[in-house]
């Protein structure tokens, strides 16, 4: 039951990252005005808003305007339910760490969808989940006998930082952007070593496999900007959800 709670709970809190989403690209402010279609600018009743099942039965359109409404609303709800869910099964350690998970996953779901609409990682969004992902790294920090762990274990997730700080100043950022670098950073406090190169491998791998997709099926050219930053994204998810299991696999397979 308690799954299917978080799951439900991740649907709600879904549909309201999808109107930070709208309101971020528009430059509106967050909490003030009601949610309205952005067609007609009709506020919107309940009955429109309930996640998932108001898109199916309005068949994807704006009861008011008949406007099509974009799919990335309903991905935005079932992709947050399904990360509510993961984070009630492997992350509800205690009442904090689920308020930490899911915060950190809310921010990074925004980011996911932001970059991959707009071609861009917002600064409203990345800046205050470094602070916030920081200042529980200080916290562990003082709160650890061992300071000096804690202190080098982020001086090693820093590295692949510094790799796309290389990579950003050497192709004037034709191969990486600095949304990507202040992403990398996010994720190292997120993150540690080694997850952070689990997460980095794993979104350059997903990134070369659908690149190289778009790029056969005429999507994308090679000269197409394609946003890195899903990926990261998705590498990360991977590495906090499933990195303990994979890292335990590697290890027996070098023994």
């Amino acid at each position: 039951m308690g799954g299917i709670f978080f799951f439900l709970l991740g649907l709600i809190f879904g549909s309201f990252l999808g109107c930070l989403l709208y309101r971020l690209e528009k430059k509106e402010s967050l909490f003030e005005k009601r949610s309205f279609c952005p067609f007609c600018k009709h506020p919107l009743s309940f009955f429109d808003l309930i996640p998932v099942l108001s898109y199916v039965f309005l068949k994807g359109k704006c009861r008011y305007c008949k406007k099509r409404i974009s799919l990335f609303y309903p991905l935005i709800e079932l992709k947050t339910g399904f990360l509510f869910f993961l984070i009630y099964k492997f992350k509800f350690f205690s009442l904090f760490s689920l308020f930490y998970y899911l915060t950190i996953s809310s921010l990074l779901i925004l980011i996911f969808f932001y970059d991959l609409k707009n071609l861009i990682i917002p600064d409203r969004v990345i800046y205050p989940g470094i602070f916030f992902a920081f200042l529980l790294w200080l916290f562990y920090l003082f709160k650890s006998e061992n300071f000096i762990f804690y202190f080098l274990n982020l001086i090693f997730a820093l590295l692949p930082s510094l790799f796309f700080l290389f990579l950003i100043l050497i192709s004037k950022e034709k191969w990486l952007g600095w949304g990507d670098f202040k992403l990398s950073i996010f994720m190292a406090l997120i993150l540690g070593s080694p997850y952070i190169f689990l997460a980095i491998f794993f979104s350059f791998f997903l990134g070369a496999i659908i690149g190289t997709g778009l790029i056969i099926f005429k999507k994308k050219s090679l000269k197409s900007e394609i946003p890195f930053g899903p990926f990261l994204v998705s590498g990360t998810f991977l590495a906090m959800f499933f990195g303990d299991e994979i890292l335990k696999i590697c290890q027996k397979a070098l023994l």
